[in-house]
């Protein structure tokens, strides 16, 4: 009975797993003579991981640990619940900034006027209550959107009404305060619309077609330049404030106080630059702060940065606080001292004009050649930053799924009155934190549920708490640019011109356009001369450029392919069968594949065994992997590039700080 007891907490993961040498080892190399004792007890946190990921749930989101055949590696259970927390909080500024950009289209109050009824007491008073039922609905889509990706398509993805989405549904479409050729109901009509054809879609496989066409060095450039699109937003008066408008250079040096700034141009400085003690506040508390928590590897920094920030800033009589004392801060103090609320949707919920349909005055198009090149690359990019794209099909995880939530997301956001959702960029400071599986995005969608009843409180956080994580998220992307190929002009240039244009237009679905259609014009024209001319006239490095080719996988999404082989498990990825085969053959069973992790736990007498022959290090490792791979019946076969390295280059990259 002691025996089984002490094997218990004895942390062996299978197929693979990992061993933290310094919990056996008290200076490496050294003999062992008696049985590791440090390493049959484990912190609560380790326990409660090991719980978690031998669940039917740590199955269910492939956590490492859990016997999955596609564990993701590193992935933990209270890791991943950090990672969601980082999420949320880069992501929670979205609930009052949503709601301040849709409601200055007016939503369902009318102007009797036309003239945007800007000193209109009685409209702006609709136009403010419209702002809160915004408030309420921008929480709830997303906190529906985050666990719906989380559960089914199991991705560290937050959803939530896009920021550049909103803005050209605002001002583009709707227009402010109404003054656009289409009412606030006839744009939700046409979102809700644009929702289902982009199901259908991607239920047809031609979105995750579109963004696995897309050339190599072309989608690293969509996933640096939103890096660097979300710094952009950290460094402006979204964020920080470093950042403002100039009507000269057009941005120039911002962080002035409000009275500094030009008449009737908010956010553009006169003078008296960076002189916002805010600014500072959210460049050390938010920024280097952070940095310097990452360095030591602190846990949670990015969290601990924003909430610091927060706290710093919700006191009134303080140079930097949230709530000044003006008519407007006054309106937020209010509101902030109310903590738990809930608002029912009085103006914006179920606010679709239906009859638009018949009248013909619902056009989906609008929206869609904007939506969804930027969902499709945003969803894309966050994908291949946790990881998770296949390097042979160029396609990610459950991707039909992914796109089919997105798609089911946007219809039920336009019914609770918010534009488009989407896959945000912030959800790459979770990533970032290690965030690998749905875990993250079900916990940033619960705390968005908190919101619904917290909003006060969660909608209290200030823009410059927040700067600083977009800026360390955009600087932990933009490394993506090492694998652009700058060798060749015709690679270059279009991943030059993406990265460009995506921070400058404010847009991520015209920076798309702009790479693809440049690639398409420096690499179409030179073919088609070296073709005619049967390759005498040829680009002199033409042999240095990345050759495009059709997709591997084929264009019909897994579940076409599935059921046309009458296989009954719709959405299990043929590719699996490969990778199975490198932890057994594909005609075992699961459970014969993978047996229970208290078999494969050595028992003390094995321990003591191998401690009494004295091994060095790397020979003690050796003999334990041998002893456990031998016990499951699994081959050695060489590891694929996308699935977990094997224990002994873990443990090497694991104890090489140790040893120094």
């Amino acid at each position: 009975m002691a025996s089984r007891k002490r094997s218990r907490y004895i942390g062996w993961q299978m197929p693979y797993f990992s061993i933290r040498p310094y919990a056996l080892l008290s200076s490496p190399p050294l003999a062992l003579s008696e049985p590791p004792l440090l390493l049959m007890s484990l912190s609560l946190v380790d326990r409660v991981n090991a719980r978690v990921a031998a669940s039917r749930a740590g199955w269910w989101f492939q956590l490492e640990g859990s016997g999955h055949p596609l564990q993701r590696v590193g992935s933990r259970f209270m890791t991943e619940i950090r990672a969601g927390i980082t999420t949320w909080a880069a992501m929670a500024y979205i609930i009052s900034v949503n709601a301040s950009i849709i409601s200055d289209s007016g939503g369902t109050c009318i102007c009797p006027t036309g003239d945007g009824c800007a000193n209109d007491v009685t409209y702006n008073l609709c136009v403010q209550d419209v702002r809160r039922d915004l408030i309420t609905s921008t929480a709830a889509i997303s906190c529906l959107a985050s666990c719906l990706m989380g559960v089914f398509a199991n991705l560290p993805v937050g959803l939530a009404p896009g920021l550049s989405l909103n803005a050209y549904f605002s001002y583009s479409i709707v227009g402010f305060h109404g003054s656009g050729r289409t009412t606030y109901q006839e744009a939700l009509a046409a979102v809700f619309l644009e929702g289902w054809v982009f199901f259908i879609l991607s239920l047809l496989g031609i979105r995750q077609w579109l963004a696995r066409a897309m050339p190599h060095s072309l989608v690293m450039a969509v996933g640096a330049g939103i890096g660097i699109f979300i710094a952009f937003i950290g460094l402006s008066t979204k964020g920080l404030g470093i950042v403002g408008g100039d009507t000269t250079n057009l941005v120039g040096l911002g962080g002035c106080r409000p009275e500094d700034y030009l008449p009737g141009l908010p956010g553009y400085c006169a003078s008296r630059v960076l002189r916002d003690p805010t600014v500072w506040l959210g460049v050390f508390g938010g920024g280097f702060l952070t940095a310097f928590l990452m360095i030591y590897r602190i846990r949670g920094s990015i969290v601990i940065g924003v909430f610091l920030v927060a706290i710093i800033s919700w006191p009134r009589d303080t140079p930097v606080t949230y709530f000044p004392h003006t008519e407007a801060g006054d309106d937020l103090f209010a509101f902030f001292k109310e903590v738990v609320t809930f608002r029912p949707l009085q103006k914006v919920g179920a606010a679709i004009d239906w009859s638009s349909y018949r009248s013909g005055r619902v056009c989906s198009l609008q929206f869609l050649y904007v939506d969804i090149l930027d969902t499709t690359g945003t969803l894309y990019s966050m994908a291949k930053f946790a990881g998770l794209r296949d390097p042979v099909t160029k396609d990610f995880e459950n991707s039909t799924i992914a796109y089919c939530v997105d798609a089911f997301s946007i219809s039920m956001g336009a019914l609770v009155g918010t534009s488009p959702v989407t896959a945000f960029i912030e959800s790459a400071t979770g990533i970032s934190e290690g965030g690998k599986t749905g875990i993250t995005a079900v916990t940033t969608g619960l705390l968005f549920f908190i919101c619904v009843f917290f909003s006060p409180i969660f909608a209290s956080i200030p823009s410059w708490a927040t700067g600083g994580a977009l800026v360390i998220a955009g600087s932990l992307m933009v490394r993506n640019v090492r694998e652009i190929n700058w060798d060749y002009v015709g690679d270059a240039i279009p991943a030059f011109l993406t990265l460009l244009m995506i921070p400058l237009t404010y847009n991520i679905a015209y920076g798309v356009i702009a790479g693809v259609g440049s690639y398409l014009l420096l690499n179409l024209v030179p073919a088609f001369i070296r073709k005619v001319t049967n390759g005498r006239i040829a680009p002199p490095l033409y042999i240095l450029g990345e050759k495009w080719e059709v997709p591997p996988g084929g264009f019909l999404p897994v579940w076409m392919r599935n059921v046309a082989r009458g296989n009954m498990h719709i959405w299990e990825d043929e590719s699996r069968n490969f990778r199975d085969s490198r932890m057994g053959t594909p005609s075992q069973k699961r459970s014969e594949m993978v047996p229970n992790l208290r078999d494969l736990a050595p028992s003390t007498d094995s321990v003591a065994e191998i401690s009494s022959e004295k091994h060095s290090r790397d020979e003690f490792v050796e003999s334990v992997e041998e002893k456990v791979i031998s016990r499951a019946n699994v081959p050695r076969l060489p590891t694929p590039a996308f699935y977990p390295t094997p224990i002994s280059q873990e443990l090497d990259a694991s104890t090489s700080s140790f040893e120094s």
